[in-house]
């Protein structure tokens, strides 16, 4: 009789114990993309916030693969991350302008080196990170914001983390520049293109071209 109020006892403290660690993790924060904290999570992308006891140190990498304009595949350290650049949001490869913003990436980007930080991972099993090119005789330059100067990416700021950031996409959306080169009312969000069905994207997948 003991034992089995002491099983009885033992099992209310591990399911109260589940519980809060169910609350605990449901309980963190889900932000906006920015350049800015250790990681943050998108459900529409499976982007994933956690949690950093440390600050992330860049560390150098070679960008060996271009998946499209916003994820990589970076060798740094001996090890080959698949790499979600954070801040930007490059339209699909399936979607208007979507293999002009890779190309892009990739003239800038491949086999070159990089710094690389890493943020966290996603539902898809990616790495979340900024991503710095080398600039000789100069600081380095953020490929999210390269990006979006060019007019290859959305930018994702929300909380205005990054200064200048809104004015950059501004200043594309104003010079025409990649994919706003109809106009911002012709550009598609990925967001929203992710959402269409086959016909949907068939019907409204043309749009603008390059």
């Amino acid at each position: 009789m003991k034992l089995f109020q002491a099983s009885q006892t033992m099992g209310q403290v591990l399911l109260v114990a589940g519980s809060i660690g169910a609350a605990a993790v449901g309980a963190l924060p889900f932000a906006s993309r920015s350049c800015a904290g250790p990681a943050w999570e998108l459900p529409a992308n499976g982007l994933m916030r956690v949690a950093g006891l440390t600050a992330p140190k860049a560390e150098s990498g070679r960008v060996v693969r271009v998946v499209d304009g916003d994820t990589y595949d970076v060798l740094a350290g001996g090890v080959r991350y698949r790499v979600r650049l954070l801040g930007v949001d490059a339209p699909e490869l399936d979607q208007a302008f979507g293999p002009q913003a890779s190309d892009s990436v990739t003239r800038r980007v491949q086999l070159q080196l990089v710094w690389l930080t890493r943020r966290g991972v996603d539902l898809y099993g990616r790495t979340l990170a900024t991503v710095r090119l080398p600039v000789a005789g100069g600081p380095t330059l953020a490929l999210d914001s390269l990006l979006v100067v060019r007019g290859w990416a959305w930018a994702w700021d929300p909380k205005r983390r990054v200064a200048g950031r809104a004015a950059q996409q501004a200043a594309a959306v104003a010079g025409r520049r990649g994919l706003w080169k109809c106009g911002a009312g012709d550009a598609l969000p990925p967001k929203l293109w992710r959402q269409f069905n086959y016909k949907n994207k068939r019907r409204y997948g043309v749009g603008c071209t390059w």
